[in-house]
């Protein structure tokens, strides 16, 4: 659990995923564990140690994303990703600000139900299997309470021998509400979803008779048992306590709504979109479907490759509300390396994974692997600088042929050398018009 882990120890987890960027790491990792610090400090204190959000500042592909997602997932804590610059400001057609706080708590709530349904699963599926030995029986013409039948059923349907066999159900009706696609249009999201939920309350919940696989009937059951076994009020309660005291908020592309100077044009709604997000990052309250949301201890982390603007072109006040500032460095060859081999779910273990279902067996020269990284850095030297996304553009190409000839090449080994990946690539490398297409 979070609880028990220092900032080095989640320091030290993020780097089995995560490539460098230690002085990022290094910020999360405290950040998150002021947040149980904060849980520990005398009731009065609690509420008026607010979290420091954090600002990264690096170019695209060097890890922003990732490091929150990762410390998200570690730390078990509704995350939710969204991009700035796809917000508007109040009185336009779009998304507002709001939103991705409603959308924390959705997220919240399905964290939360996962767990509880956890915590039931196996008292569901010992009333599931009830259900499904009553209705076997009752297929087979068998008596109900039949001892012996029931238990020699009961050994079948555990073996899996029957998970094949069609037999008729009862399960629960989906309603579909009129009003479902409203929320589908720009602008009337929260009115579709209120108004849905709403008619879907006075709508009765009806069953059908469903022919399905004993697997499939099996696992429709199970779900509607732990439905009946698990509070429904406790977990939108606990998933709003925890997307208010846990929750992370990642906003991502906020350089792009930081006004330049003029203040004309689009700069102006840019500036409306930031004065929209400052009183949701200093704490304020929003109203969701599950009840009010009070911002002010959900973390927000910012990231921003800041090409054009910079980050005192945001607004004054929602500068201060980003009081922790990491840049990113940029991404060597040596990093590119590091990134091939070493995450426990590395590019290259993944390539090598999908070949193996076709029965080929892909290995990889150390030199081979530093062929690729060059590349990598030469392409994001001369064409725009992707980091770390330039490394699938180049494997993709690499493994093309090899990728396309697989399911005629079962038990073949292929060993990847400098000389294989200079040849893919040097057709495209001798056509610069083409390397900004392709790669």
């Amino acid at each position: 659990m979070i609880e028990s882990l220092t900032p080095r120890e989640i320091v030290s987890e993020l780097d089995r995923y995560i490539v460098g960027q230690d002085k990022a790491k290094k910020a999360v990792a405290v950040a998150l564990r002021n947040r149980w610090r904060r849980q520990q400090v005398p009731e009065d204190l609690r509420d008026e140690i607010a979290p420091k959000n954090i600002l990264m500042i690096g170019p695209t592909g060097v890890g922003k994303t990732e490091i929150a997602r990762r410390l998200a997932k570690l730390a078990q804590a509704p995350f939710i990703k969204v991009e700035a610059s796809k917000f508007t400001e109040v009185g336009y057609v779009g998304r507002d600000v709001e939103s991705m706080v409603r959308d924390l708590v959705e997220t919240a709530i399905t964290l939360v139900r996962t767990e509880h349904q956890d915590r039931v699963k196996a008292r569901a599926l010992k009333a599931a299997e009830e259900q499904m030995l009553d209705v076997l029986l009752r297929t087979d013409g068998k008596p109900l309470d039949s001892t012996h039948d029931r238990e020699t059923y009961r050994r079948i349907l555990r073996s899996g021998d029957w998970g094949e066999r069609l037999v008729e159900v009862q399960v629960q009706e989906k309603v579909k509400s009129p009003l479902d696609g409203l929320s589908n249009r720009p602008g009337m999201e929260e009115m579709g979803i209120n108004l849905s939920e709403m008619f879907g309350q006075f709508m009765p919940r009806r069953k059908r008779t469903a022919k399905l696989k004993v697997r499939e009937a099996m696992r429709s059951l199970e779900e509607e048992e732990a439905s009946k076994l698990i509070d429904q009020e406790a977990i939108v309660q606990e998933a709003l306590h925890r997307a208010q005291h846990h929750g992370i908020i990642f906003l991502d592309e906020i350089d792009k709504i930081a006004s330049r100077a003029g203040g004309q044009g689009p700069d102006v709604s840019r500036e409306g979109v930031q004065r929209d997000l400052l009183p949701i990052v200093e704490g304020s309250q929003v109203n969701t479907k599950h009840g009010v949301v009070h911002t002010d201890h959900i973390l927000f982390v910012a990231a921003g490759a800041f090409h054009l603007a910079k980050p005192s072109d945001l607004i004054p006040e929602l500068q201060g509300r980003f009081p922790i500032r990491v840049e990113l460095e940029a991404l060597g060859v040596g990093d590119f390396v590091r990134i091939l081999q070493e995450p426990k779910n590395s590019l290259l273990r993944q390539y090598a994974a999908l070949m193996a279902t076709e029965g080929v067996t892909v290995t990889f020269r150390d030199d081979a692997v530093e062929e690729l990284a060059r590349w990598a850095d030469s392409f994001n030297t001369k064409l725009e600088n992707i980091g770390a996304r330039r490394l699938h553009t180049i494997l993709e190409r690499v493994f093309e042929d090899i990728a396309f000839h697989a399911p005629d090449m079962h038990g073949t080994q292929v060993e990847m050398t400098p000389l294989y990946v200079q040849q893919r690539l040097q057709d495209v490398v001798e056509d610069i018009d083409l390397s900004r297409y392709i790669l």
